[in-house]
């Protein structure tokens, strides 16, 4: 996941940074990071990705081209 594929995700699921952390059991500042562009370690990392997906998040990369899909209900 690349730092703008969080951005993305969080907008479209309208979740703020101190949720998403709660829900991936990381601080904000970890989230802070991952979106700065900081590298962090690859299990907090897939923390992050699993707590986005739980909430309807999917992650595309192809090439050069990032992106984000949320699950519309």
């Amino acid at each position: 996941m690349k730092p703008i594929q969080s951005r993305m995700a969080r907008a479209a699921l309208q979740i703020g940074i101190r949720e998403l952390a709660a829900a991936a059991k990381v601080s904000t500042n970890t989230i802070t990071r991952l979106e700065n562009g900081e590298e962090l370690k690859d299990r907090t990392l897939e923390d992050i990705q699993r707590a986005y997906e739980a909430a309807g998040a999917k992650f595309v990369e192809e090439g050069e081209w990032a992106g984000t899909m949320v699950k519309v209900a």
